[in-house]
């Protein structure tokens, strides 16, 4: 269970969040909207530990993450697979090399490695494009790509910022579709985007943040700003 326990936060005199309260249950499906500057990605840094808040804390199963010293913050970030936008792969790469890197960075075993790999490009539906090269693949497979990677240490949770941005509507569908059967194998999926479409097709919670302030919070909600 995630808890945001009045956060602030503030950047000089700009007010990022302001007194944020949000419970997130493990294995819920979030959409987290907000116009550009609301305090989407900022609330998502938080809970990486990438920011601090001001004022407030953020609790993770209990453990009280704002608090944490920086030595088990990589630990933390196992447990939380980050997607973003611009997929951040290593060009120089296969697709199974920019997964098989990810968990080398961790000390994973080449047996480790050798098994897991293929069963997480299984599972993204991207087993035959192994080989490829980022250039060779088309967006919406790059971006499944990146969620391999944010797999690999079988995460309680997945942050998607903006995940579907630089896609078409077809791999738009097929990263929320992927995004969804994770959901269904029990991990939280917490994903900010703009997408109304998205939003308003899916029947899923949708927490609307505005000028640092969540302004609704609803099950099987809308995007309404």
């Amino acid at each position: 269970m995630i808890v945001f326990e009045k956060i602030s936060k503030y950047y000089n005199s700009h007010v990022a969040l302001d007194k944020v309260d949000l419970t997130i249950a493990q294995g819920e499906f979030v959409f987290i909207v907000g116009q550009s500057g609301a305090g989407k990605s900022t609330l998502l840094k938080l809970l990486i530990a990438e920011e601090k808040p001001t004022e407030g804390k953020v609790f993770l199963d209990g453990k009280e993450i704002t608090a944490l010293p920086h030595k088990d913050l990589p630990l933390l970030r196992r447990r939380i697979g980050t997607v973003f936008q611009d997929f951040k792969l290593l060009t120089q790469k296969t697709a199974y090399e920019n997964v098989a890197f990810a968990m080398e960075v961790a000390g994973r075993s080449k047996k480790e490695i050798d098994e897991d790999v293929p069963q997480i490009l299984q599972l993204v539906g991207l087993e035959q494009k192994a080989r490829n090269f980022p250039s060779e693949l088309s967006g919406g497979e790059q971006q499944r790509v990146a969620i391999a990677r944010a797999l690999v240490h079988q995460p309680d949770i997945i942050i998607a910022d903006e995940p579907t941005g630089n896609l078409d509507p077809l791999n738009t569908w097929d990263v929320i579709r992927l995004l969804m059967k994770i959901n269904e194998l029990g991990t939280t999926i917490i994903l900010a985007t703009h997408d109304r479409e998205i939003i308003n097709t899916i029947n899923k919670r949708v927490i609307s943040i505005d000028k640092g302030k969540v302004v609704r919070d609803e099950e099987g909600g809308r995007y309404i700003l």
